[in-house]
């Protein structure tokens, strides 16, 4: 049986950003597949009595420089968004519709919304700059706000949501391996290991 790894990510998550730029490497390495798990980020929080670090300034402001330290060590871009916290509900539902409907332009969406966000500091909250990213990746702007209104993809989304806290997650990214939970992108190491036993 290939072994697999759980992603609960949400796009407004910069800590799952940077998950992101690595699991697939780390994935390829053991042999294992990456499932792909979007759920709302907001939603965990109410459920779990959690909040953004941003919510408190000393922690925020650590949390800014661990960020762009970690992004150092990986060689990777990262640029805050303008209006960071963004409210990610449309991108998240959009990312369950393409797994739903779409699930050949899954990477790409992921990758076109992580590049904007993150790699760039758009501000993805923003549906004109939103529909720009898209098109420039090739996506209909117009198909895609149908999808994420779609009553389906709309419960896909509270249905992944309300699996990952029911497993024990309380922010993003958190990782599954079997039932081993792995919480934050400075926990790679582990996840690595627990694919490699």
């Amino acid at each position: 049986m290939m072994k697999q790894v759980d992603f609960f990510f949400d796009f407004g998550s910069p800590a799952a950003y940077l998950a992101y730029t690595q699991l697939p490497r780390i994935a390829a390495a053991a042999g294992a597949t990456i499932h792909w798990r979007p759920m709302l980020l907001g939603g965990v929080f109410k459920a779990t009595g959690n909040a953004s670090p941003v919510m408190v300034a000393a922690k925020g402001k650590w949390m800014n420089a661990d960020l762009a330290r970690w992004a150092a060590r990986y060689g990777v871009p990262l640029k805050m968004p303008a209006g960071f916290p963004i409210n990610t509900l449309a991108l998240m539902r959009g990312s369950v519709g393409m797994q739903m409907r779409e699930p050949a332009r899954f990477g790409a969406y992921v990758d076109a919304v992580y590049s904007a966000m993150f790699g760039r500091g758009e501000n993805m909250g923003d549906f004109e700059i939103v529909g720009r990213v898209l098109g420039a990746a090739g996506f209909d702007a117009a198909a895609f706000m149908a999808l994420t209104a779609d009553p389906e993809v709309k419960q896909g989304l509270i249905a992944n949501t309300d699996e990952a806290v029911a497993r024990g997650a309380f922010g993003a990214p958190t990782m599954f391996v079997g039932d081993e939970m792995h919480f934050g992108q400075d926990r790679l190491d582990f996840v690595a290991s627990a694919l490699a036993r």
